[in-house]
């Protein structure tokens, strides 16, 4: 693991078990969050998936140097399935109706970019499938990131969910690509949710008993639940979240973005103050970016390359806010405030691994419960990582200003 102290590059290998996720908090919102432990879940799972990168990493013009190749273990595949007692905390339900309820749908969509009645329809088929099937766990940051990945909340295209729910302009088949080019759309899904022919004809679903409309996002929302629930699923086990997620869809750059995603929303919903807005830009420009390569000394599509090396990818987040970082690991160690040790990250925090009196050779960007993202080393891609792990050399986190 190293840094090349020349041209500002670095590689790092990530091959240690994740520590236990840290439980939620804040006692203000106990009543008003919704399964905040659905972020919980996806940490102790993330580890689960790898995102392969589309192509073999490029290098810079002169190559890695020989110190960085010999050094640049590699990389530990990750275990291909959370274990069989994997075990969560119970998700918890909002108030089921009423002005808190629509007060807590303004507060939360609002600070995550999430339309109020797209918010409004993840919410309330959490409600009800929670009188449904109470086992089953469901939490809203699911449906959320789900919404986000698929459609952008019915966004995508310039359309938009009207008052009513339903889609002003229909949306059919939203094209997903991977960075290869190669296409990941479901064929034949429709609506904000963009449900298959095959998941819509078996659950589809209107809360009040009337004709579904695929393209309403409560009845599109409420189907993606009952989908998610089906074989007696209890969603806050790691396993049965990942079969759900993976009865949308199966390849892996989605179920990562959707893990990465559920992750913030979670993390932002059990808070009691809205987030920093600079730092989940800074996020949500990093999940854009997972599944592209690692790339040795890369600063990312925008500046021509095929992908990131780990600062790249945090100079680049952070740029995306017109915040300028040091282009090195270590640089940004020493010039951005440092959290006070033992202190735990908050959403958009820079995490450093190496030597603080020697060398910085390593970064990510906190996503929150435990969890980061960042360009590994070669031969993998960006991708989701618990930030913590049993003998790492964590040298504390930064939070830029």
């Amino acid at each position: 693991m190293n840094e090349n102290e020349e041209t500002g590059t670095e590689g790092v290998e990530r091959t240690d078990e994740a520590a236990p996720p840290a439980p939620p908090g804040g006692r203000r919102r106990r009543l008003l969050v919704i399964g905040v432990a659905a972020a919980v879940v996806v940490g102790i799972f993330v580890v689960a998936l790898r995102v392969a990168p589309q192509s073999e990493p490029a290098t810079t013009a002169a190559g890695p140097s020989p110190a960085a190749q010999e050094s640049a273990a590699p990389p530990a595949a990750p275990s291909s399935a959370p274990p069989a007692d994997t075990q969560t905390p119970a998700a918890q339900q909002p108030p089921d109706e009423g002005p808190q309820f629509e007060s807590w749908v303004g507060e939360v969509a609002g600070w995550l970019d999430i339309p109020q009645r797209a918010m409004h329809g993840y919410a309330l088929a959490t409600v009800t499938i929670g009188q449904e099937k109470p086992g089953c766990e469901l939490s809203w940051v699911t449906l959320a990131a789900l919404g986000k990945v698929t459609s952008d909340h019915g966004r995508v295209g310039g359309s938009a969910i009207g008052d009513d729910g339903t889609m002003i302009q229909p949306l059919d088949t939203v094209a997903l690509e991977d960075f290869s080019g190669a296409s990941i759309s479901v064929p034949g899904a429709a609506g904000p949710m963009q449900l298959s022919p095959a998941m819509w004809e078996t659950f589809a679903a209107n809360a009040e008993g009337a004709e579904p409309r695929k393209q309403n996002i409560d009845d599109a929302a409420l189907t993606a639940a009952r989908a998610l629930c089906d074989e007696d699923r209890d969603l806050a086990e790691g396993g049965d979240w990942l079969d759900g997620v993976t009865t949308f869809q199966k390849a892996p750059l989605f179920q990562h973005r959707v893990l990465a995603t559920a992750n913030v929303y979670g993390t932002v919903g059990q808070d009691a103050t809205p987030p920093n807005p600079a730092a989940l830009q800074a996020v949500n420009f990093s999940i854009d970016k997972i599944g592209l390569p690692y790339v040795w000394g890369g600063n990312g599509e925008e500046k021509g390359d095929l992908g990131f090396d780990c600062s790249g990818l945090t100079t680049a987040a952070y740029g995306s806010t017109g915040m300028t970082l040091q282009r090195t690991a270590d640089w940004q160690f020493r010039s951005v405030p440092l959290i006070p040790a033992g202190e735990e990250p908050k959403l958009g925090d820079l995490i450093f691994y190496g030597v603080p009196d020697t060398k910085i050779h390593h970064v990510g960007i906190y996503i929150g419960n435990q969890q980061m993202i960042d360009a590994p080393t070669f031969g993998q891609a960006v991708q989701v990582h618990p930030y913590r792990t049993d003998g790492d050399d964590y040298a504390g986190a930064g939070r830029p200003a």
